[in-house]
């Protein structure tokens, strides 16, 4: 089996705090690149921002999501907080162009088929500082989630709404099925 674990979904569904939950349980995660970049690109005052320069800001998120895959090796389980997968489905969502690099490496970095996919949830969606999209936009994310990870062969389970302890425990049912 593919040691390397994706969980995607559009911005406030609950991903990250169900990533944490599972490091306190003894998994090993890679950190989402999004929000990386965002803050590495506020602190240099650069340019690289969704709400400055998508373009730019993909070609960052294609870059460190490279990094995280050869940081992260496949002997033991790894969460990745998204993938290479997720800059795709942001450039079809942005309308921005897909680059070379971007589109070779979705068919290269090879993760487990398996993909967690959390929906859209309205009650426990919020702002911060580096997620400004409104709950439409996060609804919108999730449908070109879905589209980019079908097309390029993944399995979807979408975890259910539930608490974090009883998603947590989805997961860790779903993982050890094998």
């Amino acid at each position: 089996m593919n040691n390397r674990v994706i969980f995607t979904a559009g911005p406030g569904s609950g991903k990250t705090s169900i990533i944490e939950f599972l490091c306190h349980m003894g998994y090993q995660s890679a950190p989402e690149v999004g929000r990386k970049v965002i803050q590495a690109q506020v602190k240099s005052q650069g340019s690289a921002l969704p709400w400055l320069d998508k373009i730019a800001f993909r070609d960052e998120m294609v870059l460190e999501e490279i990094k995280n895959y050869e940081n992260f090796g496949d002997t033991e389980v790894t969460l990745y907080d998204r993938s290479i997968i997720d800059s795709y489905g942001y450039s079809k969502l942005e309308r921005i162009p897909i680059s070379e690099l971007l589109l070779d490496k979705c068919g290269e970095l090879d993760y487990c088929r398996k993909v967690f996919i959390f929906p859209p949830w309205e009650e426990i969606y919020e702002n911060d500082a580096e997620r400004k999209q409104d709950f439409n936009e996060a609804v919108a994310t999730y449908d070109e989630m879905v589209s980019a990870y079908t097309k390029f062969g993944y399995d979807l389970i979408e975890v259910p709404k539930a608490s974090v302890k009883e998603r947590a425990q989805f997961i860790v049912s779903k993982l050890t099925d094998g």
